[in-house]
């Protein structure tokens, strides 16, 4: 007895041990977690800490990395680092090797200076360092169709009996592909190799392969599709935009348990031959013959006699690069919620939301029987089917049927916009069971949640993260259904802070920026999109073009990344560069620009009520904000030169603006929403004046009836220089205004996503002008970031980036009972949620381990402030500061918080 109570208490001590212990968790390198294929010789280490205690404190770290296997060489023991960081940690090690596996782990030690347990092992493997890397040549086909069908690339190979300990598949191609072993698919990825300027650099997969080898007779297959590489590209009708030959490049190294090596790789041993996919364009869509499918062959056994020899193809000239982001991926699965029989007589299924992808779908026909799969976002105002605003898009996919029973089909190099779909072909009604719709996109990490008690809000909330998984399959494009689906620079610097709420998408842009780079002008000039297929006299709009600075700065405030901001920190000066030499004493007042586009116009404008904002107004704007942010990152790159240099620039800019558009009396040229937004959210304004012109924006707003008047450039700002300046409940009266031109109104009128037009379909329900009438289109989705910051409260702290500290200041109103969100950070899930309770409000907060929080509480006094029933006033772990306009700043650590506030 005495024994067992012995060991009962041995055990109870040892698990409050491991208890009390901080383990890391969460482990990623380079953001991704166990990534293959990193190509930069000192990759970043992150990971959380899980502890339930408040407070919680990092105050040293030890990372060990070792080679091959977590029993393999050390190749970097940091020992213990007096660091309180965990995000983003570079290796110091020894130089890496091309292709290899490496582990690693971590403690830490708390702010008792206690060690915890090392962390579980995570790993990654290296792309390529150098090019003799590559023993692969580029093969595609001798001769192709006219109409051009997809080719297949097979090759057999052997291995024997040894036991492999891993096996790696390393590929690209010119066009899209699709790869096997065996017959069966490598990877979950689709559209591969993803989108980049071609004409600069390429992306390359890898994947380990080791469970789809066999002992024995092997084969490798490849599917290749134009993609973006040769599609149809740009709203001009320019196809084979990079090249005209599609060609692949594949190389797999197996590598058995005794240390030998087998390398099979693309060469004169590959054959070629078609299959079932006839043609594929990411506009048009595909067309699938089942009567010219090759069962099995891209598995053994298969019979190639007839297969034609491939050709060596000239080696790829630019830039091979690793995959850095998330690669596309099959997300979420829907049904049809209705099957409609239109006044047309059109045969359509409704999948109940705007989504990005594309249908599988089993039929039953005869022989040549054909079915055309037709996309469209809406109906129209009778309920027929609505296709006139994809313009030359057909988004169509065509099967057609050998006669053999049920048949399963499904595109593979394409993708569509839609919410409906109409079927022709069919000689009966269709059945809903026989249609699944395959949401697609970059597989971001979903991280944020919002919630209100105004279910108009939350289906807003909804609208911006469908529109957000749409438009982000590999690059950020303004719509994914008509002949454009373009990177265009402008929508993504006005969305990207909302984006961030939303999913974690440092790897998504830090890959885009890169392009833009790339694709930038030796002049500094920016394309309009990225990546560029409209030409070199596509660029240099204000507002697009100041992507290169705006989210490079914001990479750095939301995640922490220098590195990204160092790397683009040329580009940011390229373009400021650009501004300066074509502005005459410091204003930039030529050139081409789009403005405040899609801003409020009525229909019938005889009293100039057309919220019309100069230009260049707006063009001087951005040269001001574009220059503070150059001026702020080179205070972070420590270049105090440029700091002095675009401080003085900053100044300048300022002044030709006063000079040219504000009267000695404060009033702007132009007096739209837009026009008052710009110059009050960049500071163009000496303080003296900013109430005054905040004034007028807010009489502006009232003169429309509450309603916004702004467009792409004015709408992200509205609301937030409204709070800015006191106007709280006029903001919230925006956000909840639910006729047009307004946010909630395409709520109202059943939008399951963002439209381009504040009036994509008027009250109505016809629709605006087709030439430019998208229904997911995500620009607009901007507001989300107030919500998420003001709503709920949840703000980024300036100075301390990453999230590693947070501001908390919830600003309720707008009738709102309760709001509650989450963002998953670097560090952990931050969570803010609060609800009115008598003449105060409870507030509930988790603020993650190893960061701290500064919360606001609209209180005039610290006394009115309890935690948990006790006030906070002299309570042990709580600092309350002076009040700042009506609030009590407190600073807290991390842990899980119940606030109650008395006004």
């Amino acid at each position: 007895m005495i024994a067992r109570i012995y060991c009962s208490l041995l055990l109870l001590f040892s698990s409050y041990i491991v208890f009390s212990q901080i383990s890391p968790a969460g482990l990623q390198t380079e953001g991704l977690i166990n990534p293959l294929g990193i190509d930069h010789p000192q990759p970043r280490f992150s990971w959380q800490l899980n502890s339930p205690k408040r407070g919680v404190v990092q105050t040293a770290y030890e990372i060990e990395v070792r080679s091959s296997s977590p029993k393999g060489k050390t190749v970097w023991q940091s020992g213990k680092q007096l660091s309180d960081s965990s995000v983003l940690v570079a290796y110091k090690g020894l130089p890496l090797e091309s292709g290899q596996d490496y582990f690693w782990r971590v403690r830490v030690w708390d702010q008792q200076q206690k060690a915890g347990s090392w962390s579980n092992w995570a790993f990654w493997h290296t792309g390529a360092f150098q090019q003799d890397f590559w023993k692969a040549s580029w093969i595609g086909v001798q001769t192709e169709e006219e109409s051009r069908p997809s080719p297949v690339l097979r090759r057999p190979f052997s291995l024997g009996k040894k036991k492999i300990k891993s096996a790696y598949a390393y590929i690209t191609s010119l066009g899209m592909y699709e790869a096997q072993l065996n017959g069966r698919k490598i990877g979950d990825a689709f559209l591969t190799p993803g989108w980049t300027s071609y004409d600069k650099r390429l992306q390359y997969q890898v994947y380990e392969v080791s469970t789809l080898l066999k002992a024995g007779e092997n084969v490798a297959g490849v599917s290749l599709g134009n993609g973006w590489y040769r599609s149809y590209i740009g709203f001009a009708g320019q196809k084979d935009f990079y090249g005209k030959e599609l060609a692949l490049l594949f190389q797999l190294k197996i590598t058995y348990t005794d240390g030998s090596t087998d390398l099979i790789v693309s060469d004169e041993n590959w054959k070629s031959s078609t299959a079932e996919i006839r043609s594929s364009e990411i506009y048009h869509g595909e067309t699938i013959d089942a009567n010219k499918m090759k069962p099995g062959w891209a598995s053994p056994g298969y019979n190639a006699q007839d297969w034609k020899a491939v050709k060596r193809m000239p080696a790829y000239a630019k830039s091979l690069v690793a995959t850095q982001n998330e690669p596309i991926r099959k997300r979420e699965v829907l049904k049809p919620v209705k099957f409609i029989t239109t006044p047309k007589g059109e045969k359509v299924l409704d999948f109940g939301q705007n989504m990005v992808g594309w249908v599988k779908v089993t039929l039953h026909g005869n022989k040549g029987d054909t079915v055309t799969l037709s996309h469209a976002e809406v109906l129209d105002k009778f309920g027929n089917f609505y296709t006139e605003n994809l313009r030359s898009a057909k988004q169509q996919d065509q099967f057609i049927l050998s006669g053999k029973g049920d048949e399963v089909f499904e595109p593979h190099f394409t993708f569509q916009g839609f919410r409906y779909i109409k079927i022709d072909g069919l000689k009966t009604d269709p059945d809903p069971a026989d249609y699944t719709a395959y949401v697609l996109y970059s597989d971001m990490e979903k991280t944020g949640e919002f919630e209100t008690s105004n279910p108009l809000i939350n289906q807003l909330q909804k609208n911006i993260q469908w529109g957000q998984r749409g438009n982000f399959l590999d690059v950020p494009t303004d719509c994914p259904q008509r002949d454009e689906r373009l990177g265009w620079t402008g929508d993504a610097q006005a969305f990207y802070r909302t984006a961030t709420f939303n999913f974690g998408v440092r790897s998504f842009f830090s890959k885009w920026l890169k392009d833009l780079a790339l694709d930038q002008q030796a002049n500094g000039a920016v394309p309009f999109v990225v990546p560029n297929v409209l030409g070199d006299g596509a660029v240099a709009s204000t507002g697009w073009a100041d992507a290169a600075t705006i989210i490079p700065w914001q990479q750095w405030i939301v995640y922490g990344d220098k590195r990204t901001l160092s790397e683009q920190y040329p580009s940011m000066q390229g373009w400021i560069g650009y501004m300066l030499r074509n502005s005459k004493e410091y204003l930039w007042n030529t050139g081409f620009h789009f403005g405040d586009w899609l801003f409020y116009r009525p229909d019938d404008d005889t009293d100039g009520r057309a919220a019309i904002t100069d230009k260049y107004l707006i063009a001087q704007c951005f040269f001001a904000y574009s220059t503070q942010l150059a001026m702020q990152a080179a205070e972070v790159l420590g270049k105090t030169d440029d700091v002095a240099r675009y401080s003085a620039l900053l100044a300048d800019i300022k002044k030709a603006f006063l000079k040219e558009y504000v009267t000695p009396g404060g009033r702007l040229v132009s007096s739209s929403q837009t026009a008052y937004v710009l110059a009050l959210q960049f500071d163009m304004l000496p303080e003296s004046m900013r109430l005054s012109a905040a004034d007028r924006l807010a009489a502006n707003v009232k003169s429309y009836d509450t309603h916004l008047t702004t467009g792409f450039i004015g709408a992200p700002y509205l609301c937030k220089v409204l709070s800015k300046f006191g106007q709280e409940e006029l903001a919230y009266a925006l956000l909840l205004q639910e006729t047009y031109p307004s946010w909630l109104y395409p709520v109202k009128m059943g939008a399951t996503t963002i439209w381009e037009r504040w009036d994509g379909q008027k009250p109505d329900s016809s629709f605006q002008n087709a030439g430019m009438n998208s229904f997911n289109h995500y620009a607009y989705g901007a507001i989300g970031e107030w919500m998420y910051q003001h709503i709920a409260g949840i703000q980024a702290d300036p100075a301390h980036p990453g999230f590693k500290s947070v501001i908390i200041r919830p600003s309720p109103g707008g009738g709102l009972t309760y709001a509650k969100a989450s963002l998953l950070t670097a560090y952990g899930r931050l969570e803010s949620g609060w609800k009115k309770e008598g003449d105060g409000m409870v507030l509930e907060l988790t603020i993650p381990a190893n960061t701290s929080a500064t919360v606001y509480f609209k209180t005039s006094n610290a006394e009115n402030i309890r935690e948990n029933g006790q006030p906070v006033l002299g309570k042990n772990g709580f600092e309350p500061g002076k009040p700042d306009q009506g609030y009590i700043p407190l600073r807290i650590g991390s842990g899980k918080y119940r606030f109650e506030c008395r006004n």
